[in-house]
């Protein structure tokens, strides 16, 4: 797959474009879903980017179209998997943006990348996930449905729509419990910082993923860390997304220019 080419063939399955394709030289933004959550949840951002940034979305197994594939459960088959059919499209500018789940899937991303001599996103943004050298406990993955619900309820990560449809909840849970797994059983390594600036989302009324368990994510980084606090709970981005679209397609044009200049 060349550099300025989209998604084709089986990448096509773990990466959806949401936004025109521009020239090669464009820079890209690949965001990564809460769990459980699909592709679809970042078409919301494809007006509000700018016009010089593609919008990706990655699509794991288990949701949407993919309904019918089992769910990976586990961080090193599902990085795997992505370096594959996602990496081969992360060309120079490039952000990550990852939200709940996805915020440990895009850095273990990004390590990955790095030790194989990849370059690292210009920006890796996350929201809604504890800075993973807190050790925070993942609420009821390894318990039953009864419980692993409840967890999820306890700490603000289940969306409203979902757990008012019986049916719909019922379908979701192996999915979830999947992507719960991924996160609680990730083999995580302290000395395995990234270069690349990181710039952090909190909901100030998030009980899980508060302002101060977010501001643990500047250990993940050699390079600047940044905390933008949004009224809100686990959900803050539904109402704040504008906000957020707009730091993040600001730091990666701001990095692209920079590239350019020394380039």
């Amino acid at each position: 797959m060349s550099a300025g080419a989209g998604p084709g063939g089986a990448a096509a399955r773990w990466i959806h474009r949401l936004s025109p394709r521009q020239d090669d030289g464009a820079a890209r933004l690949v965001c990564f879903p809460h769990a459980g959550g699909s592709a679809n949840a970042f078409r919301a951002w494809a007006p509000l980017v700018s016009p010089e940034v593609e919008l990706f979305a990655v699509q794991l197994p288990g949701r949407a179209e993919r309904f019918g594939e089992a769910p990976v459960d586990r961080m090193g088959p599902l990085v795997d998997h992505l370096l594959d059919h996602v990496a081969p499209l992360l060309v120079r500018p490039f952000a990550m943006f990852g939200y709940s789940m996805g915020a440990r899937v895009a850095l273990a991303l990004a390590q990955a990348m790095s030790a194989a001599g990849l370059d690292e996103p210009a920006v890796l943004a996350v929201g809604a996930s504890p800075g993973p050298r807190l050790r925070t406990a993942v609420p009821g993955w390894d318990r039953s449905e009864e419980e692993l619900v409840a967890g999820l309820v306890a700490a603000g990560g289940m969306p409203a729509e979902v757990l008012a449809d019986a049916d719909l909840l019922e379908l979701l849970l192996p999915t979830i419990r999947a992507d719960l797994t991924v996160v609680a059983t990730w083999p995580y390594q302290d000395d395995r910082k990234i270069g690349c600036p990181i710039a952090a989302f909190a909901g100030r009324a998030d009980s899980y993923a508060s302002p101060a368990r977010m501001a643990a994510w500047a250990a993940e980084t050699t390079s600047r860390f940044t905390l933008t606090e949004l009224d809100g709970d686990h959900f803050f981005i539904n109402r704040a997304l504008p906000r957020v679209v707009a730091v993040v397609d600001g730091l990666l044009l701001r990095a692209g220019a920079g590239q350019a200049a020394l380039g």
